[in-house]
């Protein structure tokens, strides 16, 4: 078995295809990816109005200068900055500041700390968990009938947060920073919607709900929606940033997994555990084989592979030291038609790849086999 120097040389994600849904800051993300050694197919699934045409982000501004809320909930450093540049630019930054100056502010976090203080104000109050939860806990424990708390919404959902506010008797204000439509170009979607439901990609990444459900969206649009469950249900991995961006997909039966840092950095960390761990690894004819989405490790040498050679090779390592049909192996083969030939030509192919020929035996009028070590035959004999 290969070594962890041997594998830091080829990165952890070599050999796999990682979809990004991003908008935002999707080159770090992708850039991130790359450099552990990943194909990266990106598709942003949305796209931001920008903040100074944003007619509602505009009309909630002048709302909150015209009548000034009692408490103003701050959810994200780049969307309250954001808001306070649109409102300079609309002329009325002053006035926005003058506003929440008077204010019992609230911030989610540090980062958002940050940018309010940056913007001259003082934050009365920030929960150590950085969760909305929390926040709503103390408005709740305040007591919130009959005030007016305006909320900077960032594109992603806040369930419960607003309905439990109302509920309360609050009247609430939303302010939409940075809301989401579908992508001008629909292309790039559609083109990593079809490689997901071919199984081009290994995981699919969301950095955001409403990417999420765009997605999910687009694929209904083209009677996908059932194949790309499929794939996400057995093939390829959903990753996402944190548990409020899973939330479209798990309305819909998906599972995903999610770092326990909500941030990029851990996110990526989380693929180069989860990813290697699914591939497929078999001893075959004294090596270690480790079967990755478009390449394959040989004794934790990187051997890139040819799309039609992995098809092959999946199909043998499902029935490992069992002799698989040409015919089965033919229709593993995409688009190959009923040329038996081109099993040959492409089992040539992968061969000449893996550079180690003895890996896959040719049983004479019968197909092939992947060639199991012995010891291992009794391990995989039910496969």
């Amino acid at each position: 078995m290969y070594d962890e120097q041997q594998r830091s040389e080829h990165g952890p994600l070599a050999g796999f295809t990682v979809g990004v849904t991003a908008a935002r800051r999707a080159d770090e993300l992708g850039a991130l990816l790359q450099r552990r050694g990943a194909v990266v197919l990106h598709a942003p699934a949305l796209r931001i109005v920008p903040l100074s045409d944003d007619g509602e982000l505009l009309a909630a501004t002048k709302d909150i200068v015209d009548n000034v809320p009692d408490i103003a909930v701050a959810t994200t450093a780049i969307g309250f900055r954001g808001w306070v540049e649109a409102a300079d630019g609309w002329g009325i930054g002053e006035d926005l500041l003058d506003r929440l100056r008077g204010v019992e502010l609230l911030a989610r976090g540090p980062k958002v700390k940050g940018a309010i203080r940056a913007a001259g104000l003082t934050e009365e109050w920030s929960p150590s968990s950085e969760s909305m939860a929390e926040v709503l806990d103390r408005l709740l424990e305040e007591g919130v009938e009959g005030r007016r708390i305006a909320v900077q919404l960032h594109g992603e959902p806040l369930p419960g947060f607003v309905e439990s506010l109302r509920a309360a008797g609050a009247e609430v204000v939303g302010v939409p920073v940075y809301r989401w439509m579908p992508p001008e170009d629909i292309g790039p979607v559609d083109r990593l919607l079809d490689a997901l439901v071919s199984r081009g990609l290994d995981a699919l990444t969301f950095t955001s709900a409403p990417a999420a459900a765009s997605l999910l969206n687009r694929a209904e649009e083209r009677g996908l929606l059932a194949e790309l469950l499929a794939a996400l249900h057995h093939d390829v991995l959903p990753a996402c940033v944190g548990p409020v961006t899973a939330l479209p997909l798990q309305a819909v039966g998906v599972d995903t997994v999610s770092p326990e840092r909500f941030r990029l950095g851990p996110l990526v960390q989380l693929l180069c555990k989860e990813l290697p761990a699914r591939a497929r690894s078999l001893p075959v004819a004294g090596h270690r084989v480790e079967i990755r989405g478009h390449a394959v490790l040989v004794d934790g040498e990187l051997k890139p592979v040819p799309p039609a050679g992995m098809s092959l090779l999946r199909a043998l390592s499902r029935r490992p030291g069992w002799v698989v049909a040409r015919a089965e192996l033919l229709r593993a083969l995409p688009g190959a038609g009923r040329d038996e030939h081109a099993v040959e030509t492409a089992m040539a192919r992968l061969r000449t790849a893996l550079g180690a020929p003895k890996l896959i035996q040719t049983v004479v009028k019968r197909g092939y086999r992947l060639a199991l070590d012995p010891a291992a035959d009794s391990k995989y004999a039910d496969v």
